[in-house]
């Protein structure tokens, strides 16, 4: 689906339920579990990629100044109208998630990005984006598509059906080139990384890496061994 039918499809859909906690995945444990952004009450917080808003809205209900950046004016659109649903104010802006100039140095208590960082062609750049308006000590929490789930594959099945075929061994680990997955009812392009290229760049970038997870799945349809299908990191801002 390219970008102008979604944001078509994105800001006349109708609403989906207000949500309760901040999702790193669809089959991921959320962070009422996981407990990696903490206590938000009074911090200001940046949501990038913010998608259609669950998160930005879950954060702002419970008392963040949240600001939430997406590229897509229709999934900021459908953002808005959930933030109204929810009555809470978040400050939306539209913009590659590595352009922050509009955001001071040092003005970010937390970082927040679920499943952009395989989106972003440059991650170095993102990574020293996102360290200079974080404060000194501020975590950035991010997931993204485990390069396990992305090695691995199985022919296409019908919708409904169940994925009933063995699974491949399509790419290899290495294999650092673009490549196109299902999420959300859309296709989208991501760029693998081992999780060691990842750890390498936030330590170039100046971040202590505090955690990282492989969370098993809680909601899958697949019936073969339970694999990781994302990685969830927390990192803390060092350097100057």
């Amino acid at each position: 689906m390219n970008t102008e039918a979604w944001d078509r499809i994105a800001a006349t859909s109708p609403l989906p339920p207000i949500p309760t906690t901040v999702a790193f995945g669809a089959d991921l444990p959320a962070d009422d579990d996981l407990r990696l952004c903490g206590d938000v009450t009074g911090k200001r917080v940046l949501d990038l990629g913010c998608g259609a808003g669950e998160n930005a809205v879950v954060l702002a209900g419970r008392g963040a100044h949240v600001i939430a950046v997406d590229a897509s004016a229709g999934r900021l659109a459908a953002a808005r109208r959930l933030a109204d649903a929810a009555e809470v104010r978040v400050e939306w802006h539209q913009c590659d998630a590595s352009d922050l100039a509009f955001l001071r140095a040092d003005s970010i208590d937390l970082a927040l990005a679920t499943g952009l960082i395989g989106e972003v062609d440059d991650l170095d750049r993102l990574l020293r984006q996102v360290h200079r308006v974080l404060r000194p000590g501020a975590p950035f929490v991010f997931s993204f598509d485990h390069p396990v789930a992305l090695c691995l594959g199985r022919d296409e099945v019908a919708p409904g059906a169940l994925p009933l075929g063995a699974r491949e061994l399509r790419r290899s680990w290495f294999d650092g080139s673009p490549c196109e997955i299902a999420r959300d009812g859309e296709r989208i392009r991501v760029i693998p990384r081992t999780i060691a290229a990842v750890f390498a760049s936030l330590h170039r970038a100046g971040y202590r890496t505090e955690l990282l997870l492989e969370p098993e799945p809680v909601r899958t349809e697949d019936p073969g061994p339970a694999l990781p299908s994302a990685v969830v990191w927390r990192a803390r801002k060092e350097g100057i």
